[in-house]
């Protein structure tokens, strides 16, 4: 069992309930009200499954039942690692009636990530499917479990003759009921769920959620963004991270319909939107990109799409025209991490490419702050830390008192690592992390600023430019390039590109050319391991390592 110290206090209980964000509810009491008026509705479907809210309830509690005959209980912590089916809804909503602790993660996480996250978090269960896109899981945790003691039970999704595995897969089914079932009422402000830092710069640290801090986030986005019961979402982003997961919450607070797909692909996704009408799609700007290029784009009915929310990354201006000249609907561009939920974002009556390079206005409630490294707010239009104070905001890092002591001011404002200004416009403007700063001798800039330009070169998919170490600049500029197809790229024109637009020393030095740039799954660039790629290359071609 884990003990979670949290930053709540009794101010933010009763300032976040007296103005609404915080509603004294979990998750489970909005599920059990959905399935009660609306029992018949459709709620999910993964193309293998349809279910109903009233189904969806139901198996919730008999996946419950099953996990709590066999010793899940009040304050264990519950690991899940299952892809975009509906076994993903059943098994993390049956955590809470146990009085459970849920950890998502990723199904791409393997032996070092998850060992990490189990020992960790002191996990008490994991579940997960049997062989999911070829990889046997529940071989990966039997090769885990004796350096595991803490681990009393693995379960999976799959039918399962294995006496070391739970199945879990009647209760999904709907094949078992959830009869000696003793629900555990959980309080709103307990931290019921944790999950981990992507690790874009490789160090990930866990955060901690309670009902209030996650429902406040789906709720207020679904009223920015007017998210009603007619909708259909499509959610490729994987459950298992946290705007996938977000925006499965709000689809179920929304009582709208969610279609799952547990593979991108663009040929799929946009079946999908025809064939579900589809009508809101959160995603990262990589995913968008794919579809435009897609041969099937132009014979697809996307008349059913309303609106597309855009993330993990800026979206190039260029994509958001032909966004606008191909695909119907509101384009939104949202800034949004673990920590903070949806903290940003543009709104379906602003102007798109107006603002583009920006990540709109704050979400309703949420306070935003540009602060400098003593803490105090800058003047307006001047670039420091984004800092954000408001109801979505997470109560802490788990068992990481210094983490928590550099993240968070003495006043309560939270410090994302991101840098940015407001606009004249009011619109928040992101520069880059502070972490990925290009440092070429003494001189900084921020990645970002050569990206966005280099974006609107009709030969470039993707773009990225990354510090390589240098033993007298400390760094030097490598420009990272995944050319469209059947395109080349050299490093001559992509300088000229720049020439006269940025100062000299931001300039590209050396080209890499790659297939694919490492994206986490919710579209964020791993600049370290993009770093670590290039850094191997050149070691292998000089034979010694060499700078640039």
């Amino acid at each position: 069992m884990a003990a979670f110290e949290t930053r709540l206090t009794g101010e933010m209980v009763r300032t976040y309930r007296d103005a609404g964000f915080w509603r004294g509810e979990t998750f489970h009491d909005i599920l059990a009200r959905r399935a009660g008026q609306h029992p018949g509705r459709e709620a999910l479907y993964d193309g293998h499954r349809r279910v109903t809210y009233r189904q969806l309830a139901d198996r919730v509690d008999a996946v419950a039942a099953v996990l709590q005959a066999h010793g899940v209980g009040r304050g264990d912590v519950v690991t899940i690692q299952l892809p975009n089916r509906i076994d993903f809804a059943c098994v993390f909503f049956s955590i809470e009636r146990l009085g459970a602790i849920a950890v998502q993660v990723s199904t791409d996480f393997r032996e070092r990530e998850l060992a990490f996250i189990l020992e960790f978090s002191r996990s008490a269960a994991f579940i997960c499917p049997g062989t999911f896109r070829g990889f046997d899981h529940v071989q990966m945790i039997r090769g885990l479990r004796p350096s595991l003691p803490g681990l009393r039970i693995v379960a999976g999704t799959d039918p399962s003759a294995e006496p070391d595995v739970l199945s879990l897969a009647d209760a999904i089914a709907g094949h078992s009921s959830a009869a000696g079932l003793v629900p555990v009422a959980m309080d709103p402000d307990e931290i019921f769920r944790m999950a981990f830092t992507s690790g874009t710069t490789g160090d990930p640290k866990a955060v901690i959620h309670s009902h209030e801090t996650t429902l406040s986030a789906a709720r207020i986005q679904n009223l920015d963004l007017g998210v009603s019961a007619q909708d259909v979402l499509l959610l490729y982003l994987p459950l298992g991270l946290n705007w996938g997961y977000l925006a499965l919450v709000q689809t179920l607070i929304a009582g709208a319909r969610a279609v799952l797909l547990d593979r991108f692909s663009a040929p799929a996704a946009l079946a999908l939107i025809e064939s579900e009408r589809v009508t809101n799609i959160p995603t990262a700007p990589a995913a968008i990109i794919e579809m435009l290029n897609a041969p099937e784009l132009d014979r697809t009915d996307l008349s059913s799409l309303r609106q597309v929310v855009s993330g993990g990354a800026s979206c190039p201006v260029e994509t958001i025209r032909e966004f606008r000249a191909r695909m119907p609907g509101d384009f939104i561009e949202l800034y949004g991490m673990l920590e903070s939920g949806f903290h940003s974002y543009t709104r379906p009556g602003d102007d798109p490419e107006a603002a583009s390079g920006t990540v709109g206005r704050p979400a309703t409630g949420l306070g935003l702050r540009i602060l400098d490294d003593a803490n105090r707010e800058v003047g307006p239009g001047e670039t420091g830390e984004i800092a954000g104070r408001g109801p979505s905001i997470h109560l802490g890092y788990h068992d990481n008192p210094g983490a928590n002591a550099a993240a968070f001011t003495p006043d309560g404002w939270f410090r994302t690592g991101d840098i940015g200004y407001v606009d004249g416009n009011g619109n928040l403007v992101i520069s880059g992390r502070s972490k990925e700063l290009v440092n070429r001798g003494g001189k900084k800039f921020h990645p970002r600023e050569i990206e966005e330009i280099l974006y609107a070169c009709p030969k470039v998919l993707h773009v990225a430019i990354v510090g390589m170490p240098d033993p007298r600049l400390g760094e030097r500029n490598c420009l990272c390039v995944v050319p469209r197809r059947g395109q080349t790229v050299t490093l001559g024109e992509m300088t000229a590109l720049l020439d006269g637009k940025v100062a000299t020393y931001k300039l590209p030095e050396a080209l890499e050319i790659f297939e694919a740039l490492p994206f986490t799954p919710t579209g964020k660039l791993q600049r370290h391991r993009l770093v670590a790629e290039v850094v191997s290359r050149r070691s292998t071609r000089t034979g010694a390592g060499r700078a640039l």
